[in-house]
């Protein structure tokens, strides 16, 4: 089992309102691509100590399958806030059989009993939806509020007893606390866990967590300390490049929801990313790409016009966004992987 460890969350995100939706991407071509195309993207993977694992597929074929230093892509990681985009399947798919109504529902309805005392009026206006795109509004959990936090005796009831420092449905506040109340929510409303949810929901697309960590009441931490082989975070990729179907055409989430999840609703001023239900939009080397991202570089790419998915696992322990390495990784698939798909010269070939 993956020891897990605490960590600070991802720097803090400023967006502002809403966008309009993307349009759904074309389906992928047929073009066949070569594994040796991607020679010189894992030549330039091994340049970078942080990572530890690349995995490319093309149009549902396993490409490259790369493990650094000793590391096996078949070995559960610490995939850390990427862990946010497999929560938002798990309500998604809650939504599809009716245990959730859908993203308009307020929260009050699964946790007013953890509701303070006297609680602020604006509780009462927070919806599952805006705890996917992080605008409920509630002051954040992440960052240099994440220690005090996880040390709480209920990490419930202390994310929803945060004071308001925006209005509900306003600027996105990155917080792992407001995952982990979609993570109880989950668990009220069907009588399971989450983990015990994902393996089943998500286990025919070919996805295992295999360990997660959990607060004091066991509600499994939504959004961070997830253990997950590299090689599910591929697949898991590949179930919203299939448009939420397994390989064999088994559904899994609907593609309503996916296109739900991809619809930005809010920009980063920090990095000038566009943020949907748990997943960043960006566009890349002229294609629009959808991606999880979690603390280190624990990263999932999806680029629907390519039929192409990117996992990476990187060392856990250090961060990714102040010290340039995303930015590093966004570049290894600008100018790197995507060229060799989209059959136009690498950057600087």
């Amino acid at each position: 089992m993956l020891r897990m460890l605490r960590t600070l969350a991802l720097l803090p995100l400023l967006l502002v309102p809403a966008l309009p939706a993307l349009a759904q991407a074309p389906a992928a071509p047929p073009a066949v691509v070569r594994p040796d195309a991607f020679a010189g993207a894992v030549e330039r993977a091994r340049t970078l100590p942080a990572l530890q694992t690349l995995l490319v597929s093309v149009n549902g074929q396993t490409l490259v399958d790369e493990g650094f230093g000793g590391v096996r892509t078949d070995r559960a990681h610490n995939i850390k806030s990427a862990s946010k985009s497999v929560v938002s399947a798990l309500v998604g798919i809650a939504i599809d059989k009716g245990l959730i109504r859908g993203p308009d529902q307020p929260i009050a309805d699964f946790l007013r009993a953890d509701f303070p005392a006297e609680p602020d009026p604006r509780l009462e206006r927070v919806t599952v939806g805006q705890l996917l795109s992080m605008q409920a509004g509630l002051e954040r959990t992440s960052g240099g509020n994440y220690g005090a936090w996880i040390s709480s005796r209920n990490w419930v009831r202390d994310a929803l007893a945060r004071p308001f420092v925006d209005e509900p449905g306003g600027r996105m506040l990155y917080s792992t606390g407001s995952t982990h109340l979609l993570s109880a929510i989950l668990q009220r409303a069907s009588g399971r866990s989450a983990l015990a949810l994902s393996r089943e929901w998500l286990g025919p697309a070919g996805i295992r967590v295999s360990d997660w960590e959990r607060d004091p009441q066991g509600v499994y931490l939504g959004g961070n300390q997830m253990a997950m082989a590299p090689r599910s975070l591929l697949a898991f990729g590949e179930l919203y490049r299939r448009g939420g179907t397994a390989a064999d055409g088994t559904r899994v989430v609907s593609r309503d929801w996916i296109t739900e999840s991809w619809t930005p609703r809010t920009t980063s001023a920090f990095h000038s990313g566009r943020y949907g239900y748990g997943w960043f939009i960006d566009r890349f080397a002229g294609h629009e790409v959808r991606y999880g991202w979690g603390y280190g570089g624990q990263m999932i790419y999806v680029v629907p016009d390519l039929g192409l998915t990117v996992a990476v696992t990187s060392d856990e322990s250090a961060p990714s966004a102040r010290n340039g390495y995303v930015q590093e990784l966004h570049r290894l698939l600008a100018e790197a992987i995507i060229p060799a798909v989209a059959g136009t010269p690498p950057a600087g070939g």
